[in-house]
């Protein structure tokens, strides 16, 4: 990589299966809170029965991969913001799109007063980190 490059790089949210399947009601299933289980503890979806095989992230390890790296000025930031397993229920429940709605608006908005608070970030279920390759 040139000195002075950016990446980007996608990771998901160890929590993500959580907030999906409770907004979509299927938490309630035990095959799935088995799943959900093993995916908290291990940050591995092993992929065998649905998705993919893939490695879950917390927002500082993602963070901390980018940094071992060799990037600077590291920063992740949530993708969906706080509030977008909410709307995601509240679509799934009413059975009715909220893209023009109030509650769409402030999902939309809550994500950008979220992304300096670290903690934040484990409310979202995709994560972006960007770094620079030192000059």
């Amino acid at each position: 990589m040139k000195p002075g490059g950016l990446v980007a790089v996608a990771g998901i949210n160890r929590y993500a299966s959580l907030f999906e399947h409770t907004a979509f009601a299927h938490l309630h299933k035990e095959p799935l809170r088995q799943s959900i289980s093993g995916i908290l503890a291990t940050q591995i979806h092993d992929g065998k029965k649905a998705f993919t095989t893939a490695y879950f992230h917390s927002g500082e390890q993602l963070h901390d991969e980018v940094a071992a790296a060799g990037f600077d000025n590291t920063a992740v930031y949530g993708v969906e913001g706080p509030a977008w397993s909410l709307l995601a229920a509240t679509e799934r429940h009413t059975r009715e799109p909220l893209r023009d709605s109030p509650m769409f608006e402030s999902a939309l908005t809550a994500a950008r007063p979220a992304e300096p608070y670290p903690d934040l970030l484990a409310a979202s279920s995709r994560l972006l980190a960007v770094g620079r390759h030192p000059i």
